[in-house]
């Protein structure tokens, strides 16, 4: 055994989430905010939670290891309970360094599994945007590579339970009234994707966002997207089950501008926390040394 260490990348909540034909998916928006997993060997504390260190011993289980003594550190620049993605960056992230400690790599679908066993899941550790059932798994779907794109990324405030949101009565009802929302967002969606076209990105993710707000609401989204219209952003996103907002431009924007639209953002909804500018990236986990795996 040896130690190993996992980097995973965070999200700005989901570019579409929702159900079709009643079958839930996500599809994911990563973003340059990582989290940084390390399994170490040897008989000392954990810093880590109790589902990180669950995901450890299920790696272990799947490939057959015998496990001794071992510690998980996390280091993360992810905010818990905002829809960022925290705690499946975590999992995934050590999944592969509990893995490759013994001498093994998962495959992202074996990450899902385990993932899966622990919690309902986003799928930043697929490469590239992916259509993912978060529940069951039944759908695993790559759509593209993202364009160069940039999203500002403000918080509601407060936290939500993603184990509790998915329990929630009445979820499957809610999510089947905006079906003709979320079919329309995905074909937006793919085809941006395909073409390279961040205009077409962005209409996808405001019209799932917007089609959310019955399930949860964020007072502030409409006046977000007004602002970030004038601000020449191509739309915006949330996180469907968690409380950021975004605000999407493609490529990287004249920091003049993102400045400006930053403030404007929190001049009309003061009640918003500004938490920073990233890049929607390919997902993947990264290992010390190479690429995204």
């Amino acid at each position: 055994m040896i130690q190993a260490t996992v980097r995973a990348p965070g999200s700005c909540g989901e570019l579409v989430q929702g159900t079709m034909d009643g079958d839930n998916f996500l599809i994911t928006c990563p973003v340059d905010i990582f989290s940084a997993v390390t399994v170490t060997p040897g008989d000392r504390p954990s810093a880590a939670g109790e589902k990180t260190v669950a995901a450890v011993r299920r790696t272990w289980e799947r490939l057959g290891v015998a496990a001794g003594p071992f510690a998980v550190g996390v280091s993360s620049a992810l905010p818990q309970g905002k829809g960022m993605a925290s705690s499946s960056a975590d999992i995934s992230a050590a999944c592969q360094a509990a893995a490759l400690a013994a001498g093994h790599a998962l495959t992202a679908d074996d990450i899902a599994d385990i993932a899966l066993a622990i919690e309902p899941t986003d799928a930043i550790f697929y490469p590239g945007i992916v259509m993912f059932d978060h529940v069951r798994g039944r759908t695993r779907r790559h759509l593209g590579d993202p364009p160069p794109m940039s999203i500002l990324i403000f918080d509601a405030g407060g936290s939500v339970d993603t184990l509790e949101f998915n329990r929630r009565p009445g979820l499957a009802a809610l999510n089947a009234a905006k079906e003709k929302e979320v079919r329309q967002a995905v074909d937006l969606l793919s085809r941006g994707l395909a073409a390279g076209d961040c205009a077409l990105i962005g209409r996808a993710a405001t019209i799932s966002a917007l089609a959310n707000q019955a399930i949860l609401p964020k007072p502030a989204l409409p006046a977000v997207a007004a602002v970030a219209a004038r601000h020449g952003a191509v739309g915006v996103n949330t996180a469907h089950s968690g409380t950021v907002i975004g605000v999407l431009f493609s490529g990287r924007p004249d920091p003049a501008v993102a400045d400006t639209c930053r403030a404007a953002v929190v001049r009309a909804c003061p009640e918003l926390r500004f938490l920073q500018l990233a890049r929607l990236i390919p997902g993947g986990l990264i290992l010390p040394g190479e690429g995204t795996l």
